[in-house]
């Protein structure tokens, strides 16, 4: 299996590097889960982050690819195909 290095950007994972597993194609996966659990008990949390091409020229980025976290949980910039029901 192939990892890469993926910067995360904003929630509890803000600044760091993480090796996240790769698919076929080489690209991490679109959306990154990231499960924990709560000491008293009570329903898990989960962040969720979603990903990005990094921002800048190629030569000053530190990874490829970057995680931004999603406080709401969902991807807002989904396709809109034009015979779709709006939801």
């Amino acid at each position: 299996m192939r990892h890469e290095a993926t910067e995360f950007v904003g929630g509890p994972l803000d600044g760091r590097v993480i090796e996240v597993l790769v698919g076929m194609t080489g690209q991490p996966p679109r959306v990154y889960r990231v499960p924990v659990p709560v000491p008293e008990g009570g329903p898990d949390r989960e962040y969720v982050y979603h990903r990005e091409p990094s921002p800048g020229p190629r030569g000053s980025r530190r990874t490829r690819w970057i995680f931004v976290h999603d406080p709401e949980g969902r991807r807002p910039d989904t396709l809109k195909w034009p015979w779709s029901k709006r939801s």
